[in-house]
Parts: structure tokens; C-alpha cells; sequence
């Protein structure tokens, strides 16, 4: 690999030689490894794509020239108006793989809308040849159709430009393609001008693309992978990557990766990773004319420094990648950084293999208590949206867990179980609906939907919180409660804001279960594994009239204001068949197992309560913890990994009060400043 004669990114690298024998011996052995874990698409999938893509930028000009003509252009006006895609995000930086989706920007002239997105091509999308599951999300910070056409998942945005075509060989680097656009459409060219900076700002990028497969499949097996849930995105873990192949200019994908953990581990957040220097405004232009687009910086803005671990994407205006990370999430990861650093480490020597690095999460084995959410509907379509509504606002309610007095870490798992049951009568839809599916509704199909009339479709999404909570204190003795009722309160109270919620056809639960109540559906095979010492239920502790302190995984059976007994036997919201041969779905009353403050309608049910409230942690001996907060990888470490060669880390950036101005590296003694190179860009997709 011959030397580079300059750097990229905000400082020198730290050195510039090329990899070891040792490392190359190990990058050899990675990419065998990521064969074997099936990282690549095939060619036939490969080319699927291709024309699935041809498609979709055919069925993007016959929307333009559909509204166009709609609001009375000619038929040459219409089909000049243009309309282009652009791919970006895992498919554009070459690192996708198979089942992955497609990230495309639909860039449209201005008379083109974002209503028009939803009214008029969503529908015709539907319509296309192959096309399922199409669901639009226009209340979405960055609003977006979800599409699976010909098997490959699509994820649309939209972006109309302030001018009256889209030429076929536009491109969006320049920033003065913003002027005149607001903030949504702003995000929208967003992803696609951050993925080409990328690609620009990395040295070499055959390097930068294999380290980065590594990377993704680690943090998708560790499920540290989504945004959504307080973790990651692949926009941050790509810059995350391209820096440290600035900082090494001239090294292979086993040596980055090495290095990747060892900086991440160590990182002194929340000092911000920057690829290149931070853009104020478009410099050409006047004072008059500048954009003034909110660009992230600390010192101005309270919100921006706020964040735990700040990743800043390159093109303007710059933003910050991770504002959902949360203390809990940032803590998980950073366990996971020290479990890489310490395999890798091993790898390095050849005492350990790159299959250990890959080895799948641990999360429904890894702690006691988790919180279950559940979000239910009556229809395919339906449930798309109202699930994905539960699934962006799961991020508030780990933060509002994290206030909680006791609780250490609210661990979000990163994606949720869809389930689809055929109901014979209310009870049945309760049940489904709180996660209590019996081996009878399990096992029936749609085929006995079909011989029994009336028999009702309940679709379910959960989601899963695991709960780390802190250590009872030494000398301290009797029961302890962990009150989450607020927190959950809350939650619900927030999902039903949404607007397209209607209490008759949406369901929404959230109940505590502890780690032997979890659903086989969660494990993989549906095979639960052997249970460990540290997750066996202890010995129960008698409180003082001799009462067991930690019952069964029961619902708790409480008692009204009036002091009556109260079954829980009910849900909130959920979809209850008003007639078995109607269709027609009506709600029914919430189960409790919460000690909050409830209200009794006049036949005895609760309303408006969620399925959580406090928690009992009076059988958690001081010796057994929840959770380790160290994981301990199948090779065993004694000592944290260190940069090899005497190499130094990268010095904490400094952004300066108006200037986003980071502070320089010190390069090791004798090795020289080179000048700047220009790397390639990459190219969009056109037909």
C-alpha cells in the first residue's frame, strides 16, 4: 500500500506506516469471516436491486409529471419537470448486505409537495408491481414511506428544491442548493449529502468499507444498531469508523478495528467526533443572501450540549447523529466497546477467532426485570404505523426510567416481535393483547380463521426495556419498590397523542415480567435457553408476618377505593370484537398492577391504567446483581487493551466560543505534516 502524501479530517494522523504481517494475517482471516457470517448479497440479489431501483426512478417521473399536469402544466412542461433519486446510507457506501433496505431520496421541483408525497405517490406506489407493505409516516421528523418492493426493503424521503425542474444530471454537494428550502426538506437531502461527504472525507475507501462491515455486523449481533432506541444509526457508526481511518491513513480493515475500540473505549465523551472542520454558512454568498440554518454548536445552543455522546455529520448544516443516546444506552455501549477491545485484542495474537467478536447478544438472558410493551391493532396496515409511532417514543420513556430513584440502567432492546393471532371472543383479544397467548390461539392458522365465522385478527408488536437496578445497600434489610408508574403513565398518555389514534382500534400495554415469564418467541428457535445461577430465583424473604416478599409472575390482584377486590383481567384500549360476525371493534378496560392512584367505572373496571406500577425488589440479594456491568468475553483479559506501536490518542476536541475550531494532534516524533489529497466522490444512482 503505497504511503498517502496528506491527511483528511480535522487533525494529522496518528501514524501513517502500513499494516504489520500480523495484521495483515488478520484482516485476511476477517474478511473469510465475513463471508462465512453471510455479509455479502449475492449477484442475483445485487442485480435485483438494480432494477428494482430503475423502477422506483421511473415511477418518481411519472409521479412529477402526474401533479405537474394536475395543476394544469402542458404535457412537455410536465415531463420536463424531471424528478431524480438518490441512494444514500448502507447501500450507497457499498456496505450493505443481504435483506438490507435502500435508503431514496426522491428529489422533486418546488411544485411538487410534501402532500403530494403522501396523496399522490404513496398510492401509486401501492399499485406497483411487487410492492408490499406500504406505510407513510408524513408526522415523522424526517417524514417517510416504508415499501418493500420485490422483496427488497425501501425507505423513501422526499425533497423539493426551490426550482422548476430536476435536471438529470443534478447533484447536491453544493451547499447553495439549499437556499430557499425550510429545515424538513433541509433533513430530507440530508442523508445523501452526508453519505457523499463520507466517501470523500475517508482515505481509502475499500478500507473504510470493509472495517465498516465489520463494525455493523458487530453492533446489529451486539444489538447496539438503531437510532430509533437511543443507540447508533449506521450514519454514526460509518463517521465513527471514517475517522479512525483518517486517524490511520495507510492501515488495513483488522488493524482499524483494533484501533476503533481502543479509541471508542477511551474516547472522552462528550468532546464530539468531526470529520472536517464545521461550516458556519455558505461563505460565497452576502450577508443578505446567507441561509443561517441552525448548525450544531454547544456554546450557542443549551439543547446541544445536552448531548452524551455527540457525532457530527459533515455536510451543512451540520447536525449532531446522536441525539437519542441516553445514559442507559450510552452505558451499554460502552460495555460493549470494552468487550471488542478485549477480543480484538486476542484476535491480534491468534488467540481468539473474529466469530467470537460476532457472537449474538445476550439481552433476554442478561437481566431480571423487564418492562413489555405492547401495541396492538386490527389490521396489517394499521399496525405498521401505530407500531412505529410505540417504537419512537420508547426512547422518552427510558429516559423518564432512568429518574427513577433505584435504577441503574433501562436497556432498550432494538427492535420489536410482530405477532398476528385469530381471537374467538374477548377474552381471547385481552389476553393477546397483554402478551398472554395460549398454546391454543398459538397454534391456530388463517386457514381456521377461514372455517370459523366471526373469529377476529389481533396484530401485536412488543417491545422489551431490560431493567438494571441498583444494589441494595449493605446494612440495609426489608423490601424495596421501584416505582414506575409515573414513567409508564406517561408513555401511554404521549403514544395516544398520536393523531391517527382511535381508542377503538388501538391497543397499547406496558406491564412488567420478570426473566422467567419471558415469551419462548424471544429467544432464538423459540428455544429458551438453560437458565444461569446468577438469573434462578432466589430463595423467597419473609417479610414480618411471614409473608412471601417476591410471589409468582402473577398479575397483582389489588383492591378499589372502595376496597372491593379487582381482577386484573382487562387492557387499555385493546381491540374487543363488539360481534363476532361484525367486525367491529370497540375498547375495553385496562388491567392493573400498579398501586397508582386508579379510577372505577360503575361495573368495576379500571380505565386509563397502564400494566406496570411498582415493582417488588425485595428477593435481590446484595451479592446477586441484576447485571454485571462488565461482560465478560469468551477470551479472557487481564489487562485493558492499549494503542500498540507507543501510539498516541487522539487529544479531546476543542470547539472554540463562534468557531467550531478543534485543537491539533500531536504526530509522533519524525513522522512528518503532509498536504491535503482529494479522495473521489461517490456517485449517485440515475437511470
Amino acid at each position: 500500500m503505497a504511503p498517502n502524501t496528506g491527511y483528511l479530517g480535522v487533525t494529522p494522523p496518528i501514524a501513517t506506516s502500513g499494516p504489520s504481517k500480523m495484521e495483515e494475517t488478520a484482516t485476511e482471516d476477517l474478511m473469510k469471516e465475513l463471508r462465512l457470517q453471510g455479509n455479502f448479497e449475492s449477484e442475483e440479489e445485487s442485480k435485483r436491486r438494480q432494477e428494482v431501483l430503475g423502477m422506483v426512478h421511473e415511477l418518481v417521473q411519472k409521479f412529477v409529471r402526474k401533479v405537474s399536469l394536475g395543476i394544469g402544466m402542458s404535457e412537455q412542461a410536465a415531463k420536463a419537470a424531471g424528478g431524480k433519486i438518490f441512494t444514500f446510507g448502507s447501500y450507497r457506501l457499498g456496505v450493505h448486505g443481504p435483506g438490507s433496505d435502500i435508503d431514496t431520496l426522491c428529489v422533486v421541483p418546488k411544485h411538487v409537495t410534501y402532500v403530494d408525497f403522501f396523496a399522490t405517490f404513496e398510492p401509486m406506489l401501492k399499485e406497483m408491481e411487487g410492492a408490499t407493505e406500504v406505510a407513510g409516516v408524513p408526522e415523522a421528523f424526517v417524514p417517510i414511506i416504508k415499501a418493500e418492493i420485490r422483496g427488497i426493503p425501501i425507505d423513501f424521503l422526499c425533497a423539493s428544491l426551490n426550482r422548476p425542474d430536476i435536471p438529470d444530471d443534478l447533484e447536491l454537494e453544493d451547499n447553495r442548493i439549499l437556499a430557499g428550502l425550510d429545515d424538513r426538506t433541509v433533513r430530507s437531502l440530508g442523508g445523501s449529502r452526508v453519505t457523499g461527504e463520507i466517501l470523500r472525507l475517508v482515505p481509502n475507501q475499500d478500507v473504510f468499507r470493509d472495517s465498516l462491515r465489520c463494525i455493523k455486523l458487530w453492533a446489529q449481533r451486539r444489538a447496539i444498531y438503531s437510532n430509533v432506541n437511543g443507540f447508533l444509526g449506521g450514519v454514526a457508526w460509518s463517521m465513527l469508523v471514517a475517522r479512525i481511518c483518517q486517524l490511520y491513513p495507510n492501515l488495513n480493515a483488522a488493524a482499524i478495528v483494533h484501533r476503533f475500540f481502543i479509541i471508542m473505549l477511551q474516547w472522552k465523551w462528550p468532546q464530539p467526533i468531526l470529520l472536517k472542520q464545521i461550516e458556519e454558512d455558505v461563505k460565497e454568498l452576502d450577508s443578505s443572501k446567507r441561509m443561517n440554518f441552525r448548525v450544531w454548536n454547544p456554546r450557542l445552543y443549551p439543547t446541544d450540549r445536552n448531548h452524551l455522546m455527540p457525532i457530527i455529520t459533515p455536510a451543512y448544516p451540520s447536525m449532531c447523529s446522536t441525539h437519542n443516546v441516553t445514559r442507559s444506552t450510552m452505558s451499554v455501549m460502552k460495555d460493549e466497546f470494552l468487550r471488542g477491545s478485549q477480543i480484538v485484542e486476542q484476535i491480534m495474537f491468534r488467540r481468539a477467532e473474529w466469530s467470537e467478536l460476532f457472537a449474538k447478544h445476550d439481552f433476554f438472558q442478561k437481566y431480571r426485570y423487564y418492562l413489555q410493551i405492547i401495541a396492538s391493532s386490527g389490521n396489517a396496515e394499521d399496525q405498521l404505523k401505530w407500531s412505529g409511532t410505540v417504537e419512537s417514543r420508547i426512547r422518552q420513556l427510558v429516559m423518564k426510567l432512568e429518574f427513577v430513584d433505584q435504577m441503574e440502567v433501562a436497556h432498550p432492546f432494538v427492535k420489536g416481535f410482530d405477532q398476528k393471532h385469530y381471537c374467538l371472543d374477548d377474552a381471547e383479544v385481552r389476553a393477546v393483547a397483554q402478551g398472554d397467548v395460549s398454546p391454543v390461539i398459538e397454534k391456530r392458522k388463517e386457514e381456521d380463521m377461514k372455517k370459523t365465522p366471526g373469529m377476529s385478527e389481533v396484530y401485536t408488536t412488543t417491545f422489551y426495556i431490560g431493567m438494571k437496578v441498583a444494589e441494595r445497600k449493605a446494612g440495609t434489610s426489608g423490601p424495596r419498590k421501584l416505582d414506575i408508574s409515573y414513567p409508564t403513565t406517561e408513555f401511554t398518555k404521549q403514544v395516544k397523542q398520536w393523531e391517527q389514534y382511535h381508542e377503538e382500534t388501538h391497543g397499547i400495554v406496558v406491564r412488567h415480567i420478570r426473566s422467567p415469564a419471558l415469551p419462548d418467541y424471544v429467544f432464538d428457535g423459540g428455544v429458551r435457553p438453560v437458565v444461569t445461577k446468577s438469573l434462578k430465583r432466589p430463595k423467597s424473604v419473609k417479610g414480618a408476618k411471614g409473608k412471601d416478599n417476591d410471589p409468582p409472575n402473577k398479575r397483582t390482584r389489588l383492591s378499589d377505593p372502595s376496597g372491593a377486590p379487582l381482577q386484573a383481567t382487562g387492557t387499555p384500549a385493546v381491540l374487543t370484537p363488539a360481534s363476532m360476525n361484525g367486525g367491529q371493534y370497540t375498547p375495553v378496560s385496562p388491567p392493573l398492577v400498579t398501586a397508582a392512584a386508579v379510577s372505577v367505572s360503575p361495573a368495576g373496571a379500571v380505565t386509563n391504567t397502564v400494566a406496570a406500577g411498582l415493582l417488588s425488589l425485595a428477593t435481590i440479594p446484595t451479592s446477586n446483581p441484576i447485571i454485571s456491568s462488565t461482560p465478560t468475553p469468551q477470551a479472557t483479559i487481564t489487562s485493558k487493551p492499549q494503542l500498540p506501536n507507543g501510539e498516541n490518542y487522539p487529544p479531546t476536541t476543542q470547539i472554540a466560543l463562534g468557531k467550531n475550531c478543534p485543537s491539533p494532534i500531536q504526530i509522533p516524533s519524525g513522522e512528518n505534516c503532509p498536504s491535503p489529497i482529494q479522495a473521489t466522490q461517490g456517485k449517485n444512482y440515475s437511470s
